[in-house]
């Protein structure tokens, strides 16, 4: 039984120290936000979807899927430490959406308005020789959905509860609500929208050398303790599973629809029941 809780609680804290930010009191002694002051409500799927452990599968594949756009994955490979420091910016993000999801509507708008400022000055060309810059809002619509399509196919493979159509609808929503404030101009308000933009995207979009070796660091090389490698290796797959066919031949990713059926989908849900059974119960 100690044994059993010593691993539980070593899982729990790598998992943490890469993943959430550092709290500004100690852990569940800072001021609870009321339901009534926060952004969005208790009932809101944007809520139930980003409070799941599913998220971290969603989250690889978001990165992965976005790496496509050529221009957008020249700015993550000039002006992003993801090889230097993948899980600070994975913190960074982790506090991007807890503020604008379960903050207060002005924690939610300092989040976007720091997310902004740094766009303003990330620019720069592309190899094959195109201007680029984050605050474009032609490749914020590009980050947005397929962080929206990523996130959705994690939730309905991985999440705790089934969600209706009427519910998914509702989480694209949400979603327009922040990118909106973003930047993003009439963002998707429905998973057809999205589906439907991605598909306007296909004849921008590439497995660029950029973009193959972003996939290789992600997937095969993030410096991790031995105790959650594990956990990682299933995440990671089951976020390859996620893509769709066009994308990992892109990316060089190979596509095994039985094996991932018989192992793949298996072990990506022993992954995120593990992260699920290494955190206590958390409160957004």
């Amino acid at each position: 039984m100690l044994v059993t809780e010593g691993i539980r609680n070593r899982i729990g804290v790598a998992v943490r120290e890469r993943v959430f930010p550092e709290p500004a009191s100690p852990r569940g002694k800072g001021p609870r936000i009321p339901e009534a002051e926060r952004w969005f409500s208790a009932d809101r799927p944007i809520r139930q979807v980003h409070d799941d452990c599913a998220m971290f599968v969603g989250g690889v594949a978001a990165v992965l899927l976005q790496s496509l756009h050529p221009l957008t994955m020249a700015a993550i490979a000039d002006h992003s430490a993801y090889r230097s420091d993948p899980w600070g910016r994975l913190r960074r993000t982790s506090h991007f959406v807890a503020a604008t999801t379960f903050g207060r509507p002005a924690d939610a708008r300092a989040a976007i308005a720091q997310v902004r400022a740094v766009h303003e000055h990330i620019a720069g060309t592309a190899p094959d020789g195109r201007p680029y810059a984050a605050s474009d809002p032609h490749l914020l619509t590009w980050v947005h959905v397929a962080e929206i399509d990523a996130f959705l196919r994690a939730y309905t493979t991985y999440g705790g509860k089934r969600l209706g159509q009427a519910e998914r609808d509702g989480y694209v929503t949400d979603m327009a609500r922040i990118a909106a404030e973003l930047g993003v101009p009439d963002p998707p308000r429905t998973e057809a929208q999205v589906a439907a933009a991605i598909e306007r995207y296909l004849p921008e979009l590439s497995g660029t050398p950029q973009a193959r070796e972003a996939a290789r660091f992600l997937l095969f090389k993030p410096p991790l303790p031995l105790i959650i490698r594990p956990i990682y290796g299933g995440l990671a797959a089951a976020a390859v599973s996620l893509l769709p066919p066009w994308a990992r031949r892109e990316l060089g990713l190979p596509s095994l629809p039985r094996a991932e059926a018989v192992l793949v989908r298996p072990a990506g849900q022993l992954a995120v029941n593990a992260i699920r059974w290494s955190l206590p119960a958390r409160r957004p």
